[in-house]
């Protein structure tokens, strides 16, 4: 089975209120419960904030530039990520509904580079 990574897009302000929180996370333990079940199930985990960021970036004669924090201003930004195993692109897209519902955010689903198809 090929691997997909469905990122989740965090929009930038404030999280949503403890109570809606509460109720989002206990769908999106729910969806993870059925990759389990479905075999699907590789890795899933949340990202703390832009702001908390180390961007490292090569520079000239092998340097490396360090600095804090995202390095462009976005709307959005990486909040977490699942990896799952899916036959192919078209469950992994079902997959992708699933984890938008649970998480009432954009989720972009992608295929890993190099793997066979089977």
């Amino acid at each position: 089975m090929k691997h997909y990574l469905l990122s989740v897009m965090q929009p930038v302000g404030e999280p949503p209120e403890p109570e809606v929180l509460e109720e989002i996370m206990h769908r999106v333990e729910g969806f993870h419960a059925e990759l389990r079940a479905a075999g699907a199930w590789v890795f899933a985990g949340g990202l703390h904030g832009p702001e908390t960021a180390t961007v490292l970036r090569a520079g000239e004669g092998g340097d490396v530039l360090v600095t804090d924090g995202p390095y462009t201003e976005s709307k959005e930004y990486l909040g977490g990520i699942c990896l799952i195993k899916a036959p192919d692109l078209d469950a992994a897209l079902d997959w992708g509904r699933r984890a938008a519902r649970a998480t009432t955010l954009p989720i972009e689903v992608r295929p890993f580079m190099g793997e066979a198809d089977g």
